[in-house]
């Protein structure tokens, strides 16, 4: 007998995933296909302005991202601040938009040019692949290539899970937006071998 369970629409799964590395770097990636008549909106440039626009509005202000002459700093309310610091996005010919982690009170002192955060937008059969992805970041919380448990359940607890859960809201956000669906399916996916957190 033929099972009558569906399988969710690709456009309407939300796929992530976030784990240490070995040397205790984060590598961090969600996505989700959105559909090709929108994909003149999905262009890296702008997935990274919309971005940016909802972590002012997702953290109510609180994190403000800043543009700067040497690129950009998600600034603490109106200070100076800068809890992460980035280069200057820089395009690539694969259809990816990278800014490169150059520092803030986030960010491991002797890691301070290590990591960066990337935006692609990837066509495929069923739409267009919105994708974002943190790698080789080396957060504050964690301290060393060696955490404590008690250093990575902190990590896991406060700066992981605010990570994945704005970055989950903004493509369910984005989606609905461009559709009009609100129903979205969060499932988990395996592209690094590491220790989930």
């Amino acid at each position: 007998m033929e099972s009558t369970e569906t399988k969710p629409h690709p456009e309407s799964v939300i796929a992530c995933q976030q784990v240490l590395l070995e040397d205790a770097a984060v590598f961090s990636i969600q996505w989700m296909v959105m559909p090709a008549v929108h994909a003149s909106r999905l262009t890296p440039d702008a997935l990274l302005e919309s971005y940016l626009a909802h972590i002012r509005r997702f953290t109510l202000g609180l994190i403000r991202p800043a543009r700067t002459e040497t690129g950009i700093e998600f600034r603490l309310l109106g200070s100076t601040c800068a809890l992460l610091r980035f280069t200057p996005p820089l395009s690539q010919g694969d259809g990816a938009l990278t800014l490169a982690i150059c520092g803030g009170v986030l960010v491991q002192r002797d890691q301070c040019r290590r990591g960066e955060l990337a935006f692609l937008a990837e066509p495929t059969p069923d739409g267009i692949k919105v994708i974002l992805r943190l790698s080789d970041y080396c957060p504050l919380l964690l301290g060393s290539r060696s955490p404590s448990p008690l250093r990575k359940w902190l990590y896991r607890m406060t700066q992981a899970s605010i990570h994945k859960l704005v970055t989950i809201r903004f493509l369910s956000r984005l989606y609905r937006e461009l559709t009009g669906n609100r129903s979205v399916q969060v499932v988990k996916i395996r592209v690094q071998n590491g220790e989930e957190i």
